[in-house]
This record gives C-alpha cells, sequence and structure tokens, in this order.
C-alpha cells in the first residue's frame, strides 16, 4: 500500500465519545459509511440491530463483501439473527470496538476493499 495513496471515498479521521470526524466534518452521535458516503445514522440499541436498520449501508452497488460494526467503547455482539440476515445476503459480520472499527475502515479501504460500516459513538 502506497501511503500517499489516499483511498477513493471517506475516511474516518478522528473519533471522540460524541461521535467521529469523517474527512472534514464532525458526524455527531452513530456513524454509517460506505466508500461512497458517510452521514449521521440513528442507530438502535445493538442488541435489537436488524437488517432494516442497516438496509442503505448493505444496499449499496456491488454489495459490501462486510459490514464493520463498531460496537462503542467495547465490544459487544449482535444478535444471531442479524449476523444470519446479513450472511444470508452473502454480506459477513465484523462486530469490533468502534476505536478498533475506526483504525480498520482505513487500512481495509486503503486495501482497496469494498465494505460498509455501522459504528456506534464511545459512550453508547
Amino acid at each position: 500500500m502506497d501511503p500517499d495513496q489516499r483511498p477513493q471515498g471517506p475516511l474516518i479521521r478522528g473519533f471522540a465519545s460524541g461521535g467521529f470526524r469523517v474527512d472534514d466534518t464532525l458526524c455527531s452521535g452513530a456513524l454509517a459509511i460506505t466508500p461512497l458516503w458517510a452521514r449521521e445514522w440513528a442507530a438502535p440499541a445493538i442488541d435489537a440491530l436488524t437488517a432494516s436498520d442497516v438496509a442503505d449501508l448493505i444496499g449499496i452497488d456491488p454489495p459490501p463483501e462486510f459490514l464493520l460494526l463498531g460496537t462503542g467503547a467495547t465490544l459487544k455482539r449482535p444478535s444471531p439473527a442479524f449476523t444470519a440476515a446479513l450472511e444470508a445476503r452473502g454480506i459477513g459480520v465484523e462486530p469490533m470496538d468502534s476505536r478498533a472499527a475506526a483504525r480498520a475502515w482505513g487500512m481495509v479501504r486503503g486495501e482497496g476493499r469494498w465494505i460498509a460500516g455501522a459504528l456506534y459513538p464511545l459512550d453508547a
């Protein structure tokens, strides 16, 4: 990977308890991000998360390889039903704490991989 080569699309530049900095924009609260766009996300509680809550993320064309799920300050597992619903569409789910997810976004996008991200703020 060429460190001077910036991947296309939005990049997570930082995070704090209340949200994320994407490129030069502060997103308060949860973040939905794809290689095409990034925006604030009205995220439900992680244990209530359904495929319809991430429909915009998994509906990009082509569909993402996997959903990077940042679960806040600590790792929390989504329900098995949520994971099964995405896997039935051929989309993996990679849960991790949101700090790790923010760092992983840049690394994985730097590899040119087509992914989507749903990140809860650190205070979630």
